[in-house]
């Protein structure tokens, strides 16, 4: 546990909290339990996350990178001859069709916000920068209907534990982008 130089640490620290709340929820997330879990001297928390809200902050930003690692990988939204409802519901698949405890964890995250206002502007820009996406094939209001769509289906998904129907997204992602 002594060590002296460790640029690597900051992001064991991140990740460490990633776990925690994977495994305990917000409410387990505490210095003590990211400085036990990475590894590291509990000073070196609060050296490089003065508060649990900055640690959060930083957890949410690796975490948001789930969805946009599924819209790349997929190559969605690029091409304009390609259906918009049938990408959105093949992206929001590929994404929730992953795994499970990684999505769970992204909301819990997304959704600490709700009590947790430094966490706001980073939940933001996840809805900001698809909803950005998104007006690239639609005008801003739809594009923003759509990511509320998005989060709608992924929430009752999640909270229910049914499985993602594929389907049912397209049509409703097809109901909005038809007006």
């Amino acid at each position: 546990m002594a060590r002296r130089y460790d640029p690597e640490r900051r992001q064991r620290i991140i990740d460490a909290a990633i776990r925690v709340v994977g495994r305990a929820g917000i409410a387990g997330l505490s210095h003590r339990s990211v400085a036990a879990e990475a590894d590291v001297p509990l000073g070196s928390t609060t050296y490089h996350f003065k508060n649990l809200d900055d640690l959060m902050v930083a957890a949410l930003r690796q975490t948001n990178e789930g969805f946009a690692k599924a819209v790349r990988s997929q190559g969605a939204f690029e091409d304009p001859r390609r259906d918009l409802a049938e990408e959105l519901a093949l992206v929001t698949g590929a994404w929730l069709g992953g795994e499970r405890a990684s999505t769970e964890l992204e909301y819990e995250l997304y959704l600490a916000a709700l009590r947790r206002p430094a966490l706001r502007p980073v939940a933001a820009e996840w809805c900001t920068e698809l909803s950005d996406l998104l007006a690239r094939r639609t005008d801003p209001t739809t594009a923003c209907a759509l990511v509320a769509l998005v989060d709608g289906i992924c929430l009752q998904v999640l909270l229910t534990g049914s499985d993602y129907d594929e389907a049912y997204a397209r049509e409703m992602f097809g109901r909005v982008l038809r007006g």
